[in-house]
């Protein structure tokens, strides 16, 4: 009989190694199997889990006495964050740009009995922010919860847009987030605990004319957030840390100047305060993504496995959008 996987020296002895390579390649095999197998397992397992949970309530996780920090929180979400973070106990950073409008929140905040701290930042300078940041965590601890609201949206084609425009809608949509992460990040790891919110858009899933640019920061949103989880994630996979992107339809707040609709019933603009609520619950619940409303990222999962042009019909049927802001 002949053994292939026994070799001969020039003594015309056996060799072993052979034999003993064959064994190790069976050894790796059986592993290989065994990994396949718990892979499957654990795969239909917590596909079951995530279906189970679609369908029932998910806890939600108590804010009372923590450190919230949102930027923009002078006007529009920002503001209705700020309130409604404040009511279920938080103690809410408001961050804004504009003086007038960020100490009216603080004083609607105080007033209605909450606790809340004014700051003028402008995110889209690092210095300000890393110097702030350093003052804040000083003077009242660690920021449980961060969420990087800030935005700006000019509505108007690619070709109409300043370099002024693109720049500053990139630093403070996009840029800001990353220096802002930066400082408060660190201590989150530290203690194994945290929420970072990023403010993303119904734009960061879907392309619309007159938003070119503000599409690109929001899509930009959604994939840093996506890496900057898994990043953390290969780095502790018992990471406690949370991070939750948000995917905004159009919010009544003016940001969002001249949109339109075929179904106004259907599409209609969102209130500031349905969207906070929304928003604060997607938090809560610890949730990675979420739109408001809800099925819009189930609905751009579902498009991207249909043929372009065939939901370019549905898009053109639909006929929602934003018309540019320059008339």
């Amino acid at each position: 009989m002949k053994l292939s996987a026994i070799k001969y020296n020039n003594n015309n002895k056996p060799n072993g190694g052979g034999i003993e390579i064959g064994q190790n390649t069976i050894y790796n095999i059986v592993l290989l199997i065994v990994d396949i197998v718990l892979l499957v397992f654990k795969f239909w397992l917590t596909i079951i889990q995530e279906i189970i949970q679609m369908f029932s309530t998910r806890p939600l996780e108590h804010v009372n006495g923590k450190l919230v920090l949102i930027t923009g929180a002078g006007h529009g979400m920002g503001k209705e964050m700020a309130l409604q973070y404040a009511s279920l106990g938080a103690k809410v950073l408001c961050w804004d740009v504009n003086e007038q409008t960020n100490t009216q929140t603080v004083k609607e905040i105080k007033q209605a009995g909450g606790t809340a701290h004014g700051y003028i930042c402008n995110v889209a300078r690092r210095e300000e922010v890393l110097e702030l940041a350093t003052k804040i965590q000083k003077e009242h601890g660690f920021v449980s919860i961060v969420i990087n609201n800030a935005g700006i949206m000019p509505c108007h084609p690619l070709l109409e847009h300043t370099e002024q425009e693109i720049r500053l809608m990139y630093d403070v949509n996009v840029v800001a987030h990353f220096w802002i992460i930066q400082a408060f990040l660190p201590a989150m790891i530290e203690r194994n605990e945290g929420n970072i919110v990023a403010l993303s858009s119904c734009a960061g899933l879907f392309g619309l004319a007159n938003l070119v640019p503000y599409c690109g920061t929001k899509f930009a949103v959604r994939g840093y957030m996506a890496a900057l989880a898994e990043e953390l994630r290969k780095q502790n996979p018992l990471s406690k840390i949370k991070f939750t992107t948000i995917y905004p339809y159009m919010i009544d707040t003016g940001l969002c100047k001249n949109p339109h609709y075929r179904f106004p019933s259907l599409m209609k603009l969102i209130s500031p305060k349905d969207a906070a609520a929304s928003i604060i619950e997607a938090q809560r619940q610890g949730l990675e993504e979420a739109a408001v409303p809800r099925h819009f990222v189930g609905v751009e999962k579902v498009s991207r496995i249909i043929p372009r042009k065939a939901m370019r019909l549905v898009n053109d049927f639909l006929d929602t959008g934003v018309d540019t802001d320059k008339i």
